[in-house]
């Protein structure tokens, strides 16, 4: 079989399931919320248990795990975002 029509015959495929494939990339996308929210857990978990250990240390860790907890959030809006363009 020519190349050419191989790869012609596999576009056609595409555009014909593109809207389930783009249903299926928003979904995958929306999942880095949940890596997001599984990763803010765990980082104020290990925060509040520094805190326990270290009292006086308390405003370093709170202000350090809440700029954390902030640059992490993003990871889950950039996947909103993305979500949200392949779905219109």
């Amino acid at each position: 079989m020519d190349f050419m029509l191989v790869l012609n015959n596999v576009l056609l495929f595409l555009v014909e399931v593109g809207d389930g494939l783009k249903a299926i990339g928003a979904g995958l996308a929306v999942f880095t919320g949940f890596a997001a929210a599984i990763g803010e857990g765990n980082v104020a978990a290990h925060a509040v248990d520094a805190m326990a250990r270290q009292p006086e240390m308390a405003g370093t860790i709170r202000t350090t795990m809440l700029i954390g907890q902030a640059v992490s959030e993003t990871t889950g809006l950039y996947g909103l975002i993305i979500a949200i363009l392949l779905v219109m």
